[in-house]
């Protein structure tokens, strides 16, 4: 299978997703999701551990500024074939860093009036996360031109499901969509595309470490459980902040190979 074909197939895959998310019943919020294991209050702060976890994503993501805005000729400059491929890196780590602050603003007080502050970095954060794979498997022109897209259709999934549910008929596919979609196509591009830098396989990484965070936060209640010391929910936090160091942990470790080098 060529590369054309490859690209041809990836696009007929985002529509195909698209499309069932405008024509499959629409899935609502489910009414208990706000109702996490652990309720517990320290300092003053309900919800402690749920809310206080999401500093990670904070710390985190200000390690990820801090290393991509290092002046020229720091580790970061050599990260990068051409400088211009840190713009989705950056709003990367500023949404990992917003999502630190709006995940802790929710969790101190559950509703669907401030989730939807949570989940808009969350779903700019995924777009600009597939952007870096589109730059770095496609091309740098193609990725960076597709990036306002794919932001609009991030923060346009989650008004979408805000307005359903103002409307009361609560309807998640886009949201849904634009999130596991997403890690779908960044799957299939590390798999069947070659590479423009070293490290690139720290990706699967990267997946497997939030698909437990996932896993974690549908086990919220039975984990809590175990023993009262940690929840499903705040261990999600913890997994998917560590999701996030990952991949600074390969800009770190990572390298131009020679041809791509000639290329750009």
């Amino acid at each position: 299978m060529n590369h054309r074909t490859r690209l041809w197939l990836l696009g007929i895959l985002a529509v195909t997703m698209g499309l069932a998310a405008a024509i499959m019943p629409p899935i609502p919020q489910p009414a208990e999701y706000h109702q996490f294991a652990d309720r517990r209050s320290y300092f003053g702060i309900p919800n402690f551990f749920d809310a206080a976890s999401n500093m990670l994503f904070l710390f985190v993501g200000m390690a990820g500024l801090i290393f991509l805005l290092h002046p020229h000729g720091s580790p970061a400059s050599r990260a990068f074939v051409e400088q211009s491929e840190r713009w989705p890196y950056l709003i990367l780590f500023l949404s990992v860093m917003a999502a630190g602050f709006s995940s802790a603003y929710y969790h101190w007080a559950p509703d669907n009036e401030r989730l939807l502050w949570d989940r808009l970095p969350m779903a700019t954060g995924f777009m600009a996360l597939l952007v870096t794979l589109l730059v770095e498997r496609i091309g740098p022109k193609i990725g960076l031109r597709l990036l306002p897209f794919l932001l609009l259709t991030g923060v346009g999934s989650v008004l979408h499901w805000y307005w359903s549910e103002q409307l009361g008929a609560g309807n998640l596919n886009f949201y849904i969509v634009v999130q596991f979609c997403s890690l779908l196509i960044i799957l299939l591009l590390v798999t069947f595309f070659p590479p423009r830098y070293s490290r690139g396989t720290d990706i699967y990484m990267v997946i497997a470490w939030y698909g437990l965070a996932k896993l974690a936060e549908l086990a919220d209640q039975e984990i809590y459980a175990l023993g009262q010391v940690i929840s499903g929910h705040t261990a999600k936090h913890l997994l998917a902040a560590l999701a996030v160091y990952w991949i600074l942990r390969m800009l770190q470790k990572r390298s131009p190979l020679p041809e791509k080098i000639r290329e750009g």
